[in-house]
């Protein structure tokens, strides 16, 4: 449940709650997975950070609400609110099969599972796509102890994704988008996960890569570089899902 907030710097943001249902995992999915989409030039809404008051409960007539701002005092996370934007609607709304390919591939590597027909989280602004709410993405984060296991496993899901019949371009855009992931780039996009949410996330752990800021952090670099260099299994299998769907 996001809200329209606006901050001290008189901007407009979609503000995700950190007392929301997934945590404070949600909210470093949303950083690293738009700061990967933004490195490899994929339209995503400026990701800002948010001090909230959990004394704007008392101004909230809905008690659920109420709950959710008390619950997320702190350091949560926004996104630039794009005024007028329209929610994507794949029987109306056309995009290049060329990004349609992009954004396929990149949904693969950070195992986005909310960009489906029913829940495409993309908003059409300006009359061009925007990528939006990737909370649900970095499933493996969930249950996690930093080691990368299995990291050429393709990502099943996929198969539901809403541009997949159009990503026909997969092998002329894979070289490119994984030469833009660096790990100089990738463990620049951790960099400004701030220090506070790894130790929220990695609370549950008394021993292992994930207890400590500095080697949680660089836990999700070498899994992104990984899966990276085995990319050539699950870039094949997103191939065949896209055969399967045309």
């Amino acid at each position: 449940m996001p809200a329209i907030v606006e901050g001290d710097d008189l901007g407009t943001y979609v503000l995700k709650f950190r007392g929301a249902g997934q945590g404070v995992r949600a909210l470093l999915a949303e950083m690293i997975a738009g700061g990967i989409a933004r490195a490899l030039g994929l339209p995503v809404p400026e990701i800002v950070l948010a001090q909230l008051d959990p004394a704007l409960a008392q101004t909230e007539p809905d008690p659920e609400i109420q709950d959710l701002v008390r619950a997320s005092g702190g350091l949560n996370v926004g996104l630039d609110y794009l005024s007028g934007a329209l929610n994507f609607d794949p029987a109306v709304d056309r995009v290049s099969d060329d990004f349609a390919s992009r954004l396929v591939w990149f949904d693969a590597l950070v195992g986005n599972v909310d960009r489906t027909a029913r829940n495409t989280n993309l908003l059409m602004w300006h009359r061009q796509p925007w990528l939006i709410d990737h909370g649900a993405a970095l499933t493996f984060h969930h249950a996690w102890n930093g080691v990368v296991a299995q990291p050429d496993k393709p990502f099943a899901p996929i198969a539901d994704h809403v541009l997949l019949a159009q990503a026909t371009a997969l092998v002329q855009v894979d070289a490119e988008l994984a030469a833009r992931l660096t790990p100089d780039v990738v463990g620049g996009i951790l960099a400004e996960v701030p220090d506070e949410f790894l130790q929220l996330a990695g609370a549950d752990h008394e021993e292992g890569p994930l207890t400590a800021t500095t080697t949680h952090r660089q836990a999700y670099v070498d899994y992104f570089c990984e899966r990276l260099a085995a990319r050539a299994t699950w870039v094949n299998a997103l191939k065949e899902a896209v055969d399967a769907r045309t």
